[in-house]
């Protein structure tokens, strides 16, 4: 079994324990610092972390998506001749902010340490992430996270989210290839941004790899924080570059003369 988590209480703290989970992930006990009093359903749930600490993390991806990885992504899709399918004059914020962080968490990362639900969670979040937020998915995805919340509070079992021992023990064994293959898929899911064109396969990678780095954020803060504060750091990190897109849009109607 792994060792107690040690107590971190700076950003640079938790910086170095995430590239050290990345390079290493595994199963391990949550970051001290939960709410006082709450079980380990609960701090699943309620993010420990200060919304100022969570603005650091976001605005950290932002730096390096806008500095490193855009610029490559960006470059990328003018070799291959892809094009964004957003429409930045009809922003979905809500789609963004509430929507995605919400159904793409249960997809790629809630069952990351709850995997007895997975089998059921990850099935039925798929149908709603493809299916987009139609009423019929908003309601289907309401249930799957009021079951979550049900499922939370009954004694430990199969059912509740516990494994039998071997194959809790199996699972740790291969939590490299699950933190990371995790991060693949939320990663190459994303190309469906892009209308591809004659975009090569080889290139395809780069176009995404901004939401690959931002998945091993989001799976490491979802195993070490719980799948509420990764939620949470998914919707600021969308929302930034969006408000950025609506500032520009709102005050500056002819963008042609920033020279963008």
């Amino acid at each position: 079994m792994p060792d107690a988590a040690p107590a971190i209480t700076s950003f640079r703290g938790e910086f170095r324990d995430f590239i050290g989970f990345v390079r290493r992930p595994h199963f391990t006990p949550r970051l001290p610092g939960r709410h006082a009093g709450c079980n380990s359903w609960q701090a699943d749930w309620l993010p420990a972390l200060s919304l100022r600490r969570m603005l650091r993390w976001a605005l950290f991806l932002w730096l390096v998506n806008i500095v490193f990885l855009g610029p490559i992504a960006l470059a990328a899709a003018g070799m291959g001749g892809a094009e964004h399918r957003l429409d930045f004059t009809n922003i979905p914020w809500l789609q963004a902010l509430i929507w995605a962080p919400i159904v793409e968490e249960l997809v790629f990362r809630y069952g990351l340490r709850r995997l007895a639900q997975a089998l059921w969670v990850v099935p039925a979040g798929a149908i709603a992430l493809f299916s987009g937020p139609t009423w019929a998915a908003v309601v289907l995805v309401a249930v799957i996270v009021l079951l979550c919340w049900w499922v939370g509070t009954l004694p430990a079992g199969r059912f509740a989210g516990a494994l039998p021992w071997r194959m809790r023990r199996a699972y740790q064994a291969r939590f490299f290839w699950a933190f990371h293959g995790s991060c693949l898929l939320f990663a190459g899911m994303h190309l469906h941004n892009f209308a591809l064109n004659s975009t090569p396969y080889w290139l395809m990678p780069l176009l995404v790899l901004p939401q690959w780095l931002t998945g091993m954020v989001l799976g490491w803060l979802r195993v070490r924080r719980g799948i509420g504060a990764s939620m949470l750091l998914h919707g600021l990190f969308n929302g930034g570059p969006l408000l950025i897109v609506w500032l520009v849009l709102r005050f500056v109607p002819d963008p042609t003369s920033l020279g963008m």
